[in-house]
């Protein structure tokens, strides 16, 4: 379980961490929260995070306007910027985000599990083509965090599994 976070929100899937690492924003989903009560933070940019991820929780139609993310590589941000363009209710495809990037299903897979803003950059809008593909990397309940995202945006009935799961 994370240790280390500037500000954390109790969720209905567990909980979200928010942190600046290397001075960068990074954003942990867990399946249980460390903590029973909110937390803030005096930073300005992870106290804005907060702000915005409060209320897509309570409204899922609600953008996300923080500033750009200048780390990764050319191809990374390439497909950062594809997924951020995914429109809440609408996913895509790893197959369809590769084609559109002149790039292979893979390439794009990994991109998305090197993403350390989820939520920001939806990477949870990207399925496999035949079903509801990975997410966090495999981490323990990261499909369960996947569905609810996808449900509480009305794209995914959350507790049903497809027989490609």
């Amino acid at each position: 379980m994370l240790n280390h976070f500037s500000a954390l929100i109790n969720a209905p899937f567990g909980a979200i961490a928010i942190s600046m690492q290397a001075g960068h924003l990074a954003v942990d989903l867990l399946a249980e929260s460390p903590s029973k009560e909110n937390q803030t933070s005096s930073d300005p940019l992870v106290n804005q995070t907060y702000q915005q991820i409060m209320q897509y929780l309570l409204q899922a139609n609600t953008p996300f306007n923080l500033p750009p993310v200048m780390y990764g590589t050319v191809f990374q941000q390439r497909v950062w910027q594809a997924i951020a363009s995914i429109p809440i209710g609408q996913t895509r495809s790893y197959g369809q985000l590769a084609e559109q990037l002149n790039s292979g299903p893979r390439a794009v897979a990994n991109a998305c599990g090197a993403n350390r803003i989820p939520l920001i950059i939806p990477c949870h809008r990207v399925l496999a083509k035949n079903g509801l593909g990975g997410f966090m990397q495999g981490k323990k309940n990261g499909l369960n965090i996947k569905r609810w995202l996808l449900a509480h945006e009305g794209v995914y009935d959350y507790r049903k599994r497809s027989a490609y799961e």
